[in-house]
Order: structure tokens, then sequence, then C-alpha cells
């Protein structure tokens, strides 16, 4: 397809509802969003994109053709690997390609990739942030624009991409991420604990939490009465974490936080956070 004839396509399927099933995607979608001209709108899409056909494609928008033979041979290895496996890799071999090039050529290039149109291209951008060899102050401080992203699955790549950094140094993480919770962006504030969670999702539990849930304390109780609900929940997500290790420490807490209290956030994460124990 010429580009001049997919521009109204991609004005037809900006607004599109997102499939329930892989096969639903449609082969004219599938093409955009392996092409990096679409953003996914669900789950099933952002699971479905092929990071070897969109790193083909971003390589030769971003630099014409100059580093294809570089990166990509290497990148054949993610063909069938999960998006979650696919996308650090992915960013290894543009961390790899970035020993080979200027400072000034890798900002520019780093630039584009995580201002891109792409979900999946910034969620690459996000990971080069997670693995680059650099402080925890520093990682937190580059992931917070990945963060805070309209979109899902960016959101959810920052915190996997700074998460072993953050098991290494729990300490100081959760020290710097106590300015994250009082932040005005209710991404931010999910992000400081979504990051920490005991056991999270597609990613290794942190030991240290699991047996010691306390020491979260300070991310967790300024937002015990928060009004988003994107908020509210990955706080009671983080205490039905826990409360597969502490299932007392989870009911104590809970307690204290609805004794003498009318506040229908702190109601619902009480609730939420407790649904484990109601069914053991």
């Amino acid at each position: 397809m010429k580009e001049n004839n997919d521009i109204p396509l991609l004005e037809a399927f900006a607004n599109r509802k997102g499939p329930l099933r892989a096969s639903e995607v449609q082969p004219e979608v599938l093409h955009f969003l392996n092409s990096g001209q679409l953003e996914t709108v669900n789950l099933t899409e952002w699971l479905a994109v092929d990071h070897y056909r969109l790193l083909t494609a971003i390589l030769v928008e971003t630099d014409g053709q100059r580093h294809v033979d570089t990166l990509l041979p290497g990148m054949e290895r993610i063909k069938g690997l999960a998006v979650t496996k696919a996308i650090p890799t992915v960013a290894e071999g543009w961390l790899a390609l970035f020993q080979t090039i200027s400072q000034q050529e890798r900002n520019a290039i780093f630039h584009r990739l995580s201002a891109h149109r792409s979900d999946s291209v910034r969620c690459w951008a996000a990971y080069i942030v997670g693995l680059e060899p650099s402080g925890l102050e520093q990682k937190l401080e580059g992931i917070r624009h990945f963060a805070a992203d309209h979109h899902f699955g960016v959101r959810e790549i920052a915190w996997m991409a700074v998460r072993d950094a953050i098991s290494r140094e729990l300490k100081q993480a959760i020290s710097l991420l106590e300015k994250w919770v009082w932040d005005e962006d209710a991404n931010i504030r999910r992000f400081a604990v979504e990051a920490t969670r005991p056991r999270g999702v597609w990613a290794r539990h942190i030991a240290e939490l699991k047996e010691h849930p306390e020491q979260a304390l300070p991310l967790l109780e300024p937002l015990k009465s928060d009004h988003s609900k994107y908020v509210q929940d990955s706080v009671a997500n983080w205490l039905n974490d826990a409360a597969k290790s502490q299932p007392d420490w989870v009911s104590e807490i809970c307690r204290k936080w609805l004794e003498g209290c009318d506040d229908r956030s702190t109601k619902r994460i009480a609730a939420r956070a407790q649904r484990s124990l109601k069914n053991g």
C-alpha cells in the first residue's frame, strides 16, 4: 500500500473497537500496527504486534536502512517470542547499536523512539531506560515520561522495565517513590504502587515485600482514599498480593483504614484488598 492511499484507512481505523481474539484483528489494522502507523487499542492488539516486522519498519523510518544490517540480523530471535520478552530483547538490540554510534545520534534516535506514534515503539524506549547501566534515581527520572504515557501498554512496560532495579535497591526506591504518590497525575501515583507490588503481573516477585510488606506503607498510606479508581485498584491489588503471604497484616491495615472512616474510596480499596482472604 502506498502511503498516500493509507491515510483514509488510518483515519477510518482510528476510533475502532478492539477485538476480543487475535484472529479478529483486521489484516489492515495489523499492517498498520506492524508498520508503526497505529497504536493498539486493547490488550488483544498489543499482544498481536509482530515486533520483528515493526523493528524492520522503524529502522528504515529512523535511519533510512543505514543500521538495518547491523541491528536486524541479531533480532531474528524475537520471532515467536511473547511480547513481554520481545520488547526487552529489542531494547537490548538498540542499546548494543548505541554503543557503535555517537552520543548525538544516539540521543536523536532515542528521542524518536520515545515520542513515536506507535505505543509498541515507545515500549522499546521505556525498556532502554530500564536496561541502561545507570543508577536507580536516574532510571526513575528517565522512566517517569513513560509512566505518564496516555497508553496503557506503555505504562505497564514502564514499571516492568525498572522493577529489577527497584527490587535490588528497595529501600532507596521506596524513598524516591514517596514523592510520586503525591503527584497530580494518577498515572504517576499508580506507577509508584504497581512497580513495587510484592507479586505483580508478568514480573518477578519481590521477596522482601512478600515477607515485610510494611516497608511500603509510605507509598500505600497516602493513597488509601485516592479518588482515582485506577489508583485504588493498584493499591488494592498490592495489598491482595501481600495477603497471600501476610494475611493478618493486610487485615489489620484494612481495619485501621476503615476505623471511623466513611470514605467510599477507602472502603472500596479495603474490600478489594481482602478478596482473597474472603475466598480462602
